[in-house]
């Protein structure tokens, strides 16, 4: 119990100080990039600037929402308050998504009347070399906070600034073609290429969070080894409707075991402490739920394992027809626990 409370504990120091080095990187970013617009008027500069803008506002929203996170359950919020990371990197995306239609639409509107950048590449230049060599450092920091924490609000926000890695170097070359190299338009081509940017990076966060919303399953093939770890204790005779799913940076699993119906509840409560002690070794810091029954009693459940091998079966189907219509696939094997 103190171990777990002491990885929580860790894990809120963590994530709060990830985005409070975001909240620090951004607002240097911002006043950069706002005198490097002011002086080259480039469309690429006013894309990275908008981009800074919203991710400054994006890591202020995400340091409240992990502060929220890091939060212990109560009595209003039983499983914790895991679910605030997944609202603020929905909040994230509308700001992405909102920069990336705006930018889009300068971008279009300089192509069609010809307006392009006047002035003061260097400065340009010089201030997105800085916001690489910053937004660098920040993403491997944050890489290192999202590999011991899970946390989906810090991976939102990690995206943002790995985006940013190239579309600073896309700002370069912009001002190199346009203003060194006399390729007019350039700039504008490159201000769509990263209004598209800004726009896959937010259909790709916002999927993650509306699965952590929407409580999806674990991937097949932790579910797999979930079962496998599980089905090692001799007294198991089964497991059934199985259930899993997420909360920032708080992992949740919950199913029923199957065991000697004419065994004493104190032994299947043993039995059950067993498994799920074998499980903790495995999975730290996951929240299991156990229901022993007695073997041959289901009441409307499924068996994991089966529903595992039909997943798998859908997805071998789907990748088939992706590459060839007429290729048929032989059916699975049935799977015992």
């Amino acid at each position: 119990m103190n171990d777990t409370a002491a990885s929580f504990e860790q894990r809120g120091k963590l994530t709060r100080g990830a985005a409070m080095a975001s909240v620090a990187v951004a607002s240097i970013l911002l006043l950069l990039k706002a005198y490097a617009l002011w002086r080259t008027q480039s469309v690429a500069v006013l894309g990275s600037l908008a981009d800074t803008t919203l991710d400054l506002v994006a890591s202020i929203v995400t340091l409240l929402g992990v502060h929220w996170a890091a939060q212990p359950a109560d009595q209003q919020h039983r499983f914790g308050h895991g679910k605030a990371e997944a609202l603020a990197s929905l909040f994230q995306v509308t700001l992405i998504g909102m920069a990336a239609l705006g930018l889009a639409g300068e971008s279009v509107h300089r192509l069609l009347t010809g307006v392009h950048a006047t002035a003061g590449a260097g400065e340009g230049i010089g201030v997105s070399l800085i916001a690489i060599v910053l937004s660098l450092a920040l993403v491997l920091y944050q890489k290192r906070v999202i590999a011991r924490t899970g946390s989906l609000a810090i991976g939102t926000d990690n995206l943002h600034y790995k985006s940013d890695f190239y579309l600073n170097l896309s700002v370069i070359v912009a001002l190199v073609l346009d203003q060194y190299l006399g390729v007019k338009g350039a700039d504008a081509l490159f201000g769509v290429g990263i209004a598209l940017w800004l726009g896959w990076n937010a259909w790709h966060a916002a999927g993650e969070a509306v699965d952590h919303l929407m409580d999806k399953e674990w991937s097949i093939e932790e579910r797999q080894h979930f079962l496998e770890v599980a089905s090692r204790h001799p007294e198991l005779r089964g497991i059934h409707d199985m259930r899993t799913r997420s909360s920032g940076a708080h992992r949740f699993v919950q199913f029923h075991a199957s065991v000697d119906p004419n065994m004493t509840v104190r032994a299947a409560h043993d039995v059950m402490d067993e498994i799920e002690a074998a499980l903790m070794r495995e999975f730290p810091g996951v929240d299991v739920l156990i229901h022993p029954d007695p073997e041959g009693h289901v009441e409307g459940g499924d068996d994991p394992l089966r529903g595992l091998e039909a997943e798998k079966l859908l997805a071998q189907e789907s990748a088939a027809a992706t590459v060839s219509p007429a290729e048929t696939i032989p059916p699975a094997g049935s799977a015992t626990a």
